[in-house]
């Protein structure tokens, strides 16, 4: 019987240190999720269904900025309107297309190996952004493989240099263009006639200036193929538009305007 006893606790060991091993993995995902939320400006709870693959995660960049922590809350600018705002577009997205989404974003480090599995980045307040020559240059690799950039929600001359510093060291083709009505980005899926300035909740009743920006822009940086790899949407916030869908008191016309251009950009994407 000793035998037997003794492939039983060797069993019975197994699998506590599977256990305690999944345990450990499972609590350092929790640290990694609870920094990052301590980062976001308003983080939601999982959907029941986190953590199921998909076909295209909805990838969040995480960058440095010398703002970081020094708004009312201590967020982060790369967490701006996070992750409320990627939650509810996510679930949309799901709704309005075919693509296979995943229920939550993906937070993604410069840095990070995984950088190069995500076709879609979102990175918001990018005229804050502090990038080193290296992870600039990560990004232009990036986006030279057929990566996918949108930047959204920065304002005013000083903020678009600042932006425009982090491009000119990616090694890009070409320099922004305003994009003209009849681009495919703007009739890819809806087909959005018109631009419509999507303004940040706190001047949405107001002027829809924020922090001076006054003329709203459609711009993006092409390929030397014509393909369109970061899409700029300057002197607005569509991920405000995004975030507040579900508040009674943001114009639903906006919101439908926000959703329908990130759909767009979404489905450009993934499909050039």
């Amino acid at each position: 019987m000793l035998p037997v006893f003794g492939h039983r606790v060797r069993i019975g060991c197994a699998v506590l240190l599977f256990w305690l091993a999944a345990f450990g993995v499972a609590q350092m995902r929790d640290r990694i999720s609870a920094r990052y939320e301590a980062e976001m400006q308003d983080p939601v709870d999982d959907p029941p269904d986190a953590g199921r693959k998909g076909e295209l995660s909805f990838g969040r960049l995480r960058y440095h900025s010398p703002l970081d922590g020094q708004r009312f809350g201590g967020y982060s600018r790369w967490g701006i309107d996070a992750n409320k705002g990627d939650r509810l577009f996510i679930s949309i997205l799901q709704r309005l297309t075919r693509i296979d989404v995943e229920p939550t974003e993906t937070i993604l480090d410069i840095d990070s190996d995984e950088l190069f599995n995500r076709p879609f980045l979102f990175a918001v307040s990018v005229g804050d952004w502090q990038l080193s020559r290296a992870q600039a240059a990560r990004i232009g690799e990036y986006l030279r493989r057929g990566g996918f950039l949108m930047v959204d929600d920065f304002h005013n001359d000083r903020e678009w240099n600042v932006f425009m510093d982090g491009i000119r060291q990616m090694g890009l083709a070409a320099e922004p263009e305003e994009l003209s009505d009849s681009d495919s980005p703007f009739h890819v899926l809806f087909d959005l006639k018109e631009r419509v300035r999507v303004p940040g909740a706190n001047v949405v009743h107001g002027s829809g200036i924020e922090r001076g920006g006054t003329v709203p822009h459609w711009r993006g940086i092409m390929d030397p193929r014509g393909r369109m790899v970061v899409a700029i949407t300057f002197n607005q916030d569509i991920g405000d538009g995004w975030e507040f869908a579900d508040v009674p008191d943001y114009p639903e016309r906006l919101s439908s305007q926000a959703i329908r251009l990130g759909t767009n950009y979404v489905v450009y994407a993934m499909t050039h």
